[in-house]
Formats: structure tokens, C-alpha cells, sequence
């Protein structure tokens, strides 16, 4: 078997090439492999384990969640430069076919803040998906109850994808979901995602579950009837976001992230905020009020005569 075939493995077999035949320093490999190991990581969580699945959009994903995090500029390109050492390496291999770091850049300076959908443009999405579920179509059913539950519970696709049908109170409106370092909280929803849960549970779950020999607990189902994976949920947003305008990752955490922004621009209390999302620091959460604050600004100048 080709030593390259995942990407654990590939990144392995690129730090030795580092070293032995480019003649790297060992504090640039090892700076690099600890970048590409993060890399390994962000993309297991978005089920993507092998190289040929490695896309753009997760790699400016995954930078923006860098920067979003804090990094600094000369981390991002110093990651920058090693995702797209690594790939042009693996293309030249034949591990890969096409080099999706090619046209990689670099966040730009000064862009930390998390991108928001405005309510507007989230009504939009919704609407096209009520359209699609109105049909009666399985995945469409899905869908819907998908999106509505990520926006109304602030919810990692992780966590979403974790569900199990006891982890749901339909009739208190809550789900208990496990976050990061395995804790759990309690999430409340609301009754537009309990409406469409229940449509999904009731008419498309078990012709879901049809499709497949799998009999678990899952919550949402895949188009094969096994657990719905977050590669799945991943390009269902991106196809969402893709018809609106806006910068920044186009991932589920784009919909995370309206859901506190929206809380907050609606007076909710920072702490209890923090509560929802599972953020262990206050500090994580604050990132919102700055999200609030310049959506505050930029309506100023637009309306302000003298702004």
C-alpha cells in the first residue's frame, strides 16, 4: 500500500522529504509538520482523512479558524507556506491530481472577525430550503431540520452530527449535545426546529435508514442511511452561502456564528451566551460583541448624515 494514502501517512513521508532531500532545518520540519498535523485534525473533524479530499475551501477554512483563533500573521503564512509545500509535493508524487492550495493566500491583515449572515439573507436560505423540503424529498427533509437546528442551538457540526435520538427533548425543546474535551451541555432550540425535526423524523428518517443495513441511534442519517457525516453538512452550507454576498469561511461554523452574533444583537446576556456555545473562556465568546459592535459601525456610516 502506498505510504501516502492518508494524510497522517503523507504528511509523515513530506517531513522526511524535508529533511533528508531539501535539507530543511529541523526547527522549520518540525514548525511544518506541527502546522500540517493541525491540518490532519481541523480536516478529520470534516471527515476528511485523504489527501485527494483536501479542498481550497477547507484550507481557507481552516486558516480563518487560525486567525479567528488568534494566530498571528506570521503563523498564518508560515502555515500558508507549508499546506501548499505539502500539496504541490503530494501532486508531484501522484498522491494527489490536482494542487488545491495552488491559488492559497494568506488571511489579510487586520481580518479576525467571524463572518455573519445577516437575518435577511438567513431568511433567504431558509426559504430555499423549505422550497426543496416541500417536495416530499428525503435528504431535502434533512436538510432543512439540519440548518434550522445548527442556527437555533448555535451548534458545532461536530455536535450535530454526534446526535442520538435520546439526546433529543422535543417537548422541552432542548437537546444534549457533547462539545469539545467530551463535556456535555443541554442546548435549547426552538419551535421552527422542532417543527422541522419532527417533519424529518416523521417522514424521512426511516426511508433513510431504508437505504442502508445500519440500525443506530443517529439522529440524522446520510443518503446511504448510516450517520450523516460533516463533510455532508459542510457542503450542504457552502452551497447555501455560495448565493449570497459576503467574505469569510462558508462552512456550518459561519451559521455558529450568526446564531451568537443574533443573540447577542438581540440583548442576550454575554455569559449565558458563552453557555450555549461551550466556550470553557468568556474571552472565546467576545469575539461576538466585537462581530456586534461593527455591525453597529457600519450602520452608522451608512445612515449617520454626519458619520
Amino acid at each position: 500500500m502506498d505510504e501516502t494514502h492518508d494524510i497522517e501517512s503523507s504528511v509523515a513521508a513530506f517531513v522526511r522529504h524535508l529533511t533528508a532531500e531539501r535539507r530543511l532545518s529541523d526547527q522549520t520540519a518540525r514548525a511544518y509538520a506541527s502546522d500540517l498535523r493541525q491540518l490532519q485534525a481541523f480536516a478529520a473533524e470534516r471527515d476528511v482523512d485523504q489527501p485527494r479530499q483536501v479542498t481550497l475551501d477547507l484550507l481557507r477554512d481552516w486558516l480563518w479558524a487560525g486567525s479567528t483563533g488568534g494566530a498571528s500573521k506570521a503563523t498564518l503564512a508560515r502555515r500558508t507556506a507549508a499546506v501548499k509545500s505539502w500539496t504541490a509535493w503530494a501532486m508531484h508524487t501522484g498522491a494527489i491530481g490536482i494542487d488545491p492550495a495552488a491559488r492559497l493566500r494568506s488571511p489579510k491583515t487586520g481580518r479576525t472577525l467571524p463572518r455573519v449572515v445577516n437575518r435577511g439573507q438567513f431568511d433567504t436560505l431558509l426559504g430555499i430550503l423549505e422550497e426543496r423540503a416541500a417536495t416530499g424529498d428525503l435528504d431535502r427533509l434533512r436538510d432543512l431540520a439540519v440548518v434550522e437546528l445548527l442556527y437555533a442551538s448555535a451548534l458545532r457540526v461536530s455536535e450535530l452530527c454526534g446526535l442520538d435520538l435520546d439526546d433529543l427533548d422535543l417537548d422541552r425543546l432542548t437537546a444534549r449535545v457533547t462539545g469539545k474535551g467530551d463535556k456535555e451541555r443541554v442546548v435549547p432550540f426552538g419551535v421552527p426546529a422542532q417543527s422541522a425535526i419532527v417533519d424529518y423524523l416523521t417522514m424521512a428518517r426511516s426511508g433513510l435508514l431504508a437505504r442502508g443495513t445500519h440500525t443506530g441511534r443517529a439522529v440524522f442519517l446520510g443518503s446511504r442511511g448510516g450517520r450523516l457525516g460533516t463533510r455532508a453538512v459542510y457542503t450542504l452550507v457552502a452551497e447555501l452561502l455560495e448565493r449570497i454576498p459576503g467574505g469569510g469561511p462558508a462552512g456550518p461554523h459561519a451559521l455558529r456564528h450568526t446564531a451568537a452574533t443574533h443573540l447577542l444583537d438581540g440583548g442576550a446576556d454575554l455569559r449565558a451566551v458563552q453557555e450555549l456555545l461551550g466556550h470553557a473562556s468568556l474571552s472565546t465568546t467576545q469575539i461576538y460583541t466585537h462581530v456586534s459592535l461593527e455591525r453597529i459601525k457600519d450602520s452608522y456610516r451608512t445612515a449617520h448624515p454626519r458619520a
